[in-house]
């Protein structure tokens, strides 16, 4: 992944004092670097920088008179990229500065001179000069640590750029765009669990400032985080999915949890049902998974309108030879009328009998029925905590918000994970 920087931007600032054959002007300076996942923007127009610049709590800069000549002159030479004499001209301005503006307007000078040159140790000496100055405050130092270290960034040179980073997250530490930055750093370098730690980081910053973090912060995150198998991607996801809910974002969050906790078929039917709804089932594996976890409950109907829609879809191909064997294993299963289910539910005795119909009314699509079956199988004594998620499940399809999450609240142990992906959905669902 790539840093971009856009061109520098002159920021003109006048001087209360400057010799009278030629006037200083600040120079050319590298602006803040964006994300890296962001385009560069566009360069600013002068006339844009310099009212910005005069609209800056910057003061303006009051050269002493010792030293103002020797700062023209090294401009005069920066600005004209006359390599031969920067040095010289570097060291004599640095020889008689008197002030921290003196200091200030060399430092920047070298700056320019160095990103011309494209000798980016030689900026980040140039920045560390400016913060030496003492003329800028730490916003400012932190953006040129960050534009500096981006290039490092775009060379490959990541133990530099990491530096500079960590410079401008210590100056700015509020700063959710220094903490991804430098968190990319980190990656680039192979600490994967130090870059998931300080994208986290950054988050909880965005959060806290009261700005909602940009989605490519979460999607770095919950990436990091998952390649380095740490727990916390699995509320990362849940963090995303809530921010930006989409069909990718659904679909990415649950997988997440699939993959990281293994979950059994049982488990697993309650994290497919949710993302049958969100629209979030990928291909065969998905239909798969679900069909058969749907059918060794005998829940026949459920799993045949499933293939239906995921066939009349295009999200599986009734020519794929997977599909093909589940459908022919379902094409002679018959679906339960609805005199059958009330058969079924006056002869029920056991507690996952009740269940088990309750789940044979879901995928009729008779939610209030279900509802009413997982309410009997909770007072038999079947697990609460499954029987709660699926009357959550059935209240949700119903529309009973209030009822569903007091339901799915009440779900406790390893299915507490999946109740908070469902109640991320009622926080979403119309």
């Amino acid at each position: 992944m790539k840093f971009l920087t856009s061109t520098a931007v002159v920021l003109a600032a006048g001087l209360a004092t400057a010799p009278a054959a030629a006037q200083y002007n600040m120079p050319s300076a590298p602006p803040r670097a964006p994300t890296p996942t962001q385009p560069a923007p566009e360069a600013q127009p002068q006339a844009q920088a310099q009212a910005q610049a005069q609209a800056s709590d910057q003061p303006p800069i009051k050269l002493s008179k010792q030293a103002s000549k020797a700062i023209v002159e090294l401009q005069t030479a920066v600005n004209a990229n006359d390599a031969a004499n920067i040095p010289a001209k570097l060291a004599a301005a640095q020889a008689v500065a008197q002030s921290k503006d003196d200091r200030y307007a060399i430092g920047e000078l070298q700056l320019k001179a160095a990103v011309n040159a494209k000798n980016y140790p030689a900026a980040a000496q140039a920045v560390d000069a400016i913060a030496a100055s003492g003329f800028v405050g730490a916003p400012r130092l932190a953006e040129l640590y960050m534009g500096v270290g981006a290039e490092f960034y775009n060379a490959k040179q990541y133990d530099q750029a990491s530096n500079l980073f960590q410079k401008s997250v210590s100056l700015n530490p509020q700063s959710a765009e220094a903490l991804n930055m430098l968190a990319q750093s980190y990656l680039a370098q192979g600490n994967k669990a130090q870059a998931s730690a300080t994208l986290q980081k950054a988050l909880q910053m965005s959060t806290a400032a009261g700005k909602k973090p940009e989605e490519t912060l979460y999607k770095n995150a919950v990436a990091m985080a998952y390649d380095a198998k740490a727990p916390i991607a699995v509320d990362l996801g849940r963090q995303w999915v809530a921010a930006y809910p989409s069909a990718q974002s659904w679909h990415d969050s649950i997988a997440i949890y699939r993959n990281l906790n293994r979950p059994d078929a049982a488990t697993e039917f309650d994290l497919l049902r949710l993302a049958r709804i969100t629209d979030a089932l990928q291909g065969t594996g998905d239909y798969h998974a679900y069909a058969f976890a749907a059918s060794d409950d005998a829940n026949y109907a459920e799993a045949k309108s499933l293939m239906s829609e995921g066939i009349a879809s295009g999200k599986i191909k009734a020519t794929d030879p997977i599909v093909q064997e589940i459908q022919s294993a379902l094409k002679t299963k018959a679906v339960p009328t609805a005199a059958d289910l009330a058969s079924r539910e006056a002869g029920a005795k056991l507690p996952t009998a009740f269940l088990r119909i309750g789940d044979a009314y879901y995928g009729a699509g008779n939610y209030q029925k279900a509802a009413e079956l997982y309410r009997q199988a909770l007072a038999k004594g079947v697990d609460k905590d499954l029987a709660n998620l699926r009357i959550g499940e059935a209240l949700a399809r119903e529309g009973d918000k209030a009822g569903a999450t007091a339901a799915f609240n009440a779900v406790g142990g390893q299915r507490a994970d999946i109740a908070k992906f469902w109640l991320i959905y009622l926080q979403h669902s119309a």
